[in-house]
């Protein structure tokens, strides 16, 4: 049984450097924070701040140069299946069906068949696919591509979705339709939800907490409860207040580092 103080996932100083070229690169720079189970969190920050690179790091698939990340205590060294990740892309598998692909996750644990084929239809029933269980990924639309890697991390028993941008490339009302549809699988199942996007307006009308991140190297920079009340409307002068508050900060992070670019010397003038 977990110990419901513990957070499930929790980032201390954490650090990452990747070797380049040109020489080593820090994405991150001593990052920390906390996350309660059932959280839905937002990571906002400009374009290479890091936010891609701890969330690669929470599930395991890159490996801090400095710092500790921990899910109910314990180090994450390697992916499991109690994370999830959903991509812009969808990195469905193209020569799987709809049930196909949500049932890959439970086949290759070795659960039963019965067991197998009763969850992935719950699932399929979940993201409202019923019609489109036997179709492939190429018969679907961006949208449906979406539910069905959404659908696949919670047949796989995840207890946290990690989502790198996964409406970036929708058009706008498929972008709203998914985000209400994502709200509502999150009340229902409990979920802990860490989602990475650029848009404002989207982490404000998703989010628990937004957290903004600085210019990379990535640093958190604020922890941003948001206390309205949902569904939320993106137009009300509360919503626009904190909309506004968003955009100043990440707006001074762009001056901050234009600022610092003109006055670094070229290579050639420091000769």
């Amino acid at each position: 049984m977990r110990d419901t103080a513990l957070p499930i996932l929790d980032v201390r100083a954490v650090s990452k450097t990747f070797s380049a070229g040109a020489g080593d690169v820090q994405a991150l720079s001593n990052a920390s924070l906390s996350i309660r189970k059932g959280e839905f969190i937002c990571l906002i920050g400009a374009s290479g701040c890091g936010k891609s690179t701890l969330l690669r790091i929470l599930g395991g698939f890159e490996r801090p140069t400095a710092g500790s990340v921990k899910m109910w205590d314990q180090p994450i060294l390697e992916p499991g299946p109690d994370r999830g990740m959903v991509f812009q892309d969808y990195a469905l598998f193209p020569w799987l069906t709809v049930r196909g692909n949500i049932a890959f996750g439970p086949k290759s644990r070795g659960r039963p068949r019965s067991e197998v084929q009763e969850v992935t239809n719950h699932f399929i029933d979940m993201v409202g696919l019923a019609k489109f269980a036997d179709a492939y990924p190429h018969q679907l639309s961006g949208g449906m591509r979406q539910r069905v890697a959404i659908a696949r991390v919670l047949a796989n028993d995840a207890q946290v979705i990690l989502m790198d941008e996964p409406f970036g490339a929708l058009d706008a009302m498929t972008r709203e339709r998914l985000q209400e549809e994502l709200l509502e699988l999150w009340s229902r199942t409990g979920l802990t939800v860490i989602f990475v996007t650029h848009a404002i307006e989207e982490a404000i009308l998703l989010a628990d907490r937004v957290v903004v991140m600085t210019p990379s190297p990535g640093r958190i920079e604020s922890d941003n409860v948001i206390a309205l009340a949902r569904p939320r409307d993106v137009s009300s002068p509360e919503f626009n207040d904190i909309r506004r508050e968003l955009s100043e900060r990440l707006v001074s992070h762009h001056g901050t580092r234009a600022a610092k670019a003109a006055n670094t010397p070229t290579k050639a003038a420091a000769e």
